[in-house]
């Protein structure tokens, strides 16, 4: 049983108790990290304030700090193999899929080591004569980051390099029941030469150390990724405070196909959409819109495409689909497909735990598919997080509009037309904060990303990102030699 521990202030710290990994392939446990405390998190923010505070850090240029990001960024591409394969055995997704998310990790840390140094403020016209004011942006503090179970060290990496890069400290809390890869890349935090104390972790449950977290006197800013529910806990023990928030929540996001699309290629769209890491994703397009001409071709493709599918262990090339994460959540599934079949729903593929002997011992669900679903339906209204598509007729571009805005969420949709009149237009009308055109689920570091309404607050990723971890201090200073009235506002 390899064990995991946290860094705080540069040392490694165990814990009187350890919470067991599970390996979602065959339910068993393979590792294990510490239990943290209220005292744990007390202990990594004070640190974190120390290192910001005082130290190598608030003294190093913004040029230092873009060179130690990028050194970072080299060290994890180093090793990718290894982070990946940790990743696997913690969360259940595809070898193949952590693989090419840590090959691409380090651009996060390569762009925002460049963005570092070119963070500016600037000379403010003036209506006072006398008067020079200029601006200064300033980084906000210690963050906290709290990163969900899906997409550990890829979720991290959207928060923790515009944090560093802006010049804040930060204490990581992962979920528990994906934590090992985080811990493993805290090797290479220090191996890059970060001072200690820039940048800390405290495992555990959210029940027991989440409140000592994010409402802790000295953390000026909190980072989440997970569901809406605990989003909501998240902003409100924020508000307590004051303090900062980046949320990135939960989605149910419309994939609209049109009659004029290529239908090859938006069939393949909506498996992406869907299928792709078991559809344990934010972004996950649970909801196929398909106008009604196409509606049935559209609906037997799909089907047929997902039912050649291979279920099997992550680590394989060949697999395409594995596990859920977490028992819990693969409860949760199966509960939502038994809830759309007591709705009228239509299932046209899966529909439960497959029956395959080598898969019994893990956490699967079947890719399944439901047609004829009213967006009215529980299951095409509250986030599944999981292989389940539902399939909704549309009439028309207003008809895709209005069953696609219909939602609580606002994170992403997809469109598939033939038309660019078509894709300006629905670009325009989507609420949501990623529009994707005749593609799905595609990220860069380039590209800001966040939601609409109840997906969240914030952007992650893109030059808008810092701008998150950073303050605006505005000097003035007077020309003049004399002060004039002093009771007057100047």
């Amino acid at each position: 049983m390899t064990r995991f521990r946290n860094t705080v202030n540069g040392q490694p710290r165990g814990g009187d108790q350890w919470i067991a990994s599970l390996n979602p392939f065959d339910g068993e446990a393979w590792a294990e990290i510490p239990r943290g405390t209220a005292a744990d998190a007390d202990e990594a923010v004070t640190a974190a304030h120390k290192a910001f505070s005082s130290g190598p850090w608030p003294a190093m240029t913004a040029t230092a700090r873009g060179k130690l990001l990028r050194r970072f960024g080299d060290l994890i591409l180093r090793d990718a193999e290894k982070l990946a394969a940790i990743e696997v055995r913690d969360n259940g997704k595809l070898y193949a899929e952590m693989l090419g998310q840590l090959r691409y990790i380090p651009e996060w840390f390569h762009y925002f080591g460049g963005l570092a140094d070119k963070i500016e403020g600037g000379v403010l016209p003036m209506d006072k004569p006398e008067m020079f004011a200029f601006t200064k942006p300033e980084p906000l503090g210690v963050v906290v980051a709290i990163t969900p179970w899906n997409s550990p060290l890829l979720l991290l990496a959207w928060k923790l390099a515009p944090a560093l890069a802006a010049g804040c400290t930060v204490v990581i809390k992962p979920s528990e029941f994906t934590s090992c890869s985080t811990l493993a890349l805290m090797e290479l935090v220090a191996e890059a030469g970060f001072p200690p104390g820039v940048v800390n972790t405290v495992t555990g449950y959210g029940s027991e150390i989440g409140t000592a977290l994010s409402e802790h006197p000295l953390v000026a800013k909190l980072a989440f990724t997970g569901g809406d529910a605990t989003g909501t806990a998240v902003y409100s023990s924020a508000a307590k405070g004051l303090k900062h928030v980046t949320l990135e929540l939960g989605g149910k996001s419309p994939n609209i196909i049109f009659d004029d699309a290529r239908l090859e290629d938006a069939v393949k769209g909506a498996i992406s959409g869907i299928f792709a890491a078991s559809g344990q994703t934010c972004i996950a397009g649970s909801r196929l819109l398909v106008q009604r001409s196409v509606y049935e071709e559209v609906a037997q493709r799909v089907t047929a495409f997902a039912g050649t599918a291979q279920m099997g262990d992550p680590m394989l090339d060949t697999t395409q689909v594995g596990p859920i994460t977490t028992v819990p959540q693969r409860d949760k599934v199966l509960s939502y497909i038994d809830m759309a079949r007591q709705e009228g729903a239509r299932c046209l593929l899966g529909g439960g735990r497959p029956s395959r002997p080598d898969l019994a011992r893990g956490w699967f669900v079947e890719p399944t598919i439901f047609a004829d679903v009213d967006n009215s339906m529980r299951i095409a209204r509250e986030e599944v997080f999981g292989p389940v598509l539902s399939i909704i007729p549309f009439e028309d571009e207003d008809h895709a509009v209005e069953i696609a805005n219909d939602t609580i969420y606002g994170l992403a949709a997809g469109v598939w037309t033939g038309s660019t009149r078509r894709a300006f237009l629905m670009a325009d009308k989507l609420q949501a904060g990623t529009v994707w055109v005749n593609t799905y689920r595609a990220v860069s570091f380039m590209a800001p990303f966040g939601g609409y309404k109840k997906s969240g607050i914030g952007r992650e990723s893109g030059q808008a990102a810092i701008r998150e971890y950073l303050q605006t201090k505005t000097v003035w200073i007077n020309l003049a030699e004399g002060v004039s009235n002093p009771f007057v506002l100047r």
